[in-house]
């Protein structure tokens, strides 16, 4: 890989991705709720990006929100991901990308722990590669 993933071309996205990975990654899908392999997922390690192999969650900020997908409270640092106003399907949410790759990651939402920040970043299973401590 070039040591720019954003000048990777989406063909090349396409080689070396799964059809489902590239879907959620490149093209911003969602796999469905209760489906990925993190949801119910508790081993303690690190979440890296599926395209690029950033950090970009790490298991003690993890928990069971019970909507399906892996969530976070925090992301492993704040400049590894980025945030972007998606209005898609009739909705106003914020996206997260891969601050390196601009990969769709999820989405991040205020009904988080209270105690924790309050954030709940609601991630997609293919979206992510883990990395056992």
């Amino acid at each position: 890989m070039t040591d720019d993933p954003k000048a990777v071309t989406e063909e090349e996205w396409r080689e070396r991705l799964s059809a489902e990975q590239f879907h959620i990654l490149r093209e911003a899908g969602t796999e469905r709720a209760f489906t990925g392999k993190y949801d119910k997922f508790y081993e303690n390690g690190e979440y890296m990006c599926a395209a690029c192999g950033t950090r970009l969650f790490i298991s003690a900020a993890k928990y069971n929100s019970g909507c399906g997908w892996p969530a976070f409270t925090k992301p492993a640092d704040e400049e590894v991901i980025d945030e972007h106003r998606d209005v898609s399907f009739g909705m106003i949410r914020t996206e997260v990308r891969c601050g390196k790759c601009n990969s769709h990651l999820g989405h991040v939402f205020p009904d988080g722990p209270p105690e924790q920040g309050g954030l709940r970043y609601c991630i997609n299973s293919a979206a992510l590669e883990f990395a056992p401590e």
